[in-house]
């Protein structure tokens, strides 16, 4: 493919990441991802105050930082957002890699509780749009902003770790819709939806699992946090006339 030129390298110079759910996962692959393109980056954490503090060290280039972002919990999603304006004033790409499960086998009605219903659509739901909103000045003040939602294919295959969190990663899809309409032209609203991550997000499906699934999908790879987050850059440096649209990375899961 030959050396990647310096502009290509560092298309992200001068430009302020912010990832929910920055810490682990998709959001960490995600921050180092960005870094390495020049951005600095804000890593959102819920509890994980430590493993966010230690990625920030790992990351290359300099200006980044940690900040808790609650879901659940607009206030610090608001002082989230007045934290990047005071000590970047600036905002241009958002990642909304942060959500929430709870495994429900399907059929199971009366274990999907109220309870575990609204936790579910509290965080993936509501709480992603809360940090939209919040975000949203910042994002047009850029003039090119761009917002990457992390979906999933559960949206549209009605599979995964329960119905709950089927139906709120296909509503988010829609808020994803409506919000490429509400904010354009100064910010661009993309989905990337993955099928099975080699992430910890869903606790007892281990590589074996992953690697049996993965068999049976026409591309017969795992797909790891950085294939995903490779979609999400793409969607920021390349698909500049994309909005409104969902990018799968799912290794062809959902033929």
């Amino acid at each position: 493919m030959g050396n990647v030129t310096e502009p290509e390298s560092k298309a992200l110079q001068g430009k302020v990441a912010v990832i929910t759910g920055g810490s682990n996962g998709i959001g960490a692959a995600t921050a180092r991802m960005l870094a390495n393109k020049g951005a600095q980056v804000v890593v959102g954490f819920h509890k994980g105050t430590e493993r966010a503090e230690h990625l920030i060290r790992e990351l290359p280039g300099n200006g980044h930082r940690a900040v808790q972002i609650v879901l659940e919990d607009s206030k610090t999603i608001r002082a989230a957002a007045a934290a990047v304006r005071e000590g970047y004033g600036r905002a241009d790409i958002l990642v909304n890699s942060a959500g929430f499960t709870r495994a429900v086998p399907a059929a199971d009605l009366e274990a999907l509780t109220d309870e575990i219903l609204d936790a579910i659509f509290a965080a993936n739901v509501r709480g992603t749009f809360s940090v939209v909103r919040s975000f949203a000045p910042l994002l047009r003040e850029s003039g090119a902003g761009v917002i990457v939602n992390v979906s999933s294919i559960a949206a549209f295959t009605g599979m995964g770790s329960s119905i709950a969190y089927c139906a709120s990663k296909a509503a988010l899809d829609t808020v994803s819709l409506g919000l490429a309409r509400a904010l354009g032209p100064h910010v661009r609203v993309l989905s990337v939806s993955p099928g099975p991550v080699a992430t910890d997000f869903l606790p007892g499906r281990d590589r074996r699992a992953l690697e049996g699934l993965a068999e049976k999908t026409p591309l017969k790879r795992v797909v790891e946090p950085e294939d995903v987050a490779a979609a999400v850059l793409a969607c920021v440096t390349h698909l500049r006339m994309s909005t409104g649209t969902t990018i799968v990375v799912d290794g062809g899961t959902h033929l």
